[in-house]
């Protein structure tokens, strides 16, 4: 037997029975119960400072960042 034609009778036989119960278990994953804390609170994060700019960086992590950018 060819290498080609049993890669393709395992392509056509155990490997879809396994991407299929991939897509079964993620579609389960995301869709259970306590999921969608998780998924508002990602969807979200990029407008956690709208309403006010995020605080400043602190004077020690600054002067770090000039002298490495001097270098």
């Amino acid at each position: 037997m060819e290498t080609y034609t049993a890669l393709r009778a395992f392509a056509d036989s155990w490997h879809l029975l396994f991407m299929f119960l991939f897509f079964i278990g993620m579609v389960i994953f995301l869709f259970r119960p306590g999921g969608s804390k998780v998924h508002d609170e990602s969807a979200n994060m990029i407008f956690r400072n709208d309403d006010r700019p995020a605080p400043p960086e602190p004077e020690a992590s600054r002067g770090r960042d000039q002298t490495n950018e001097a270098r």
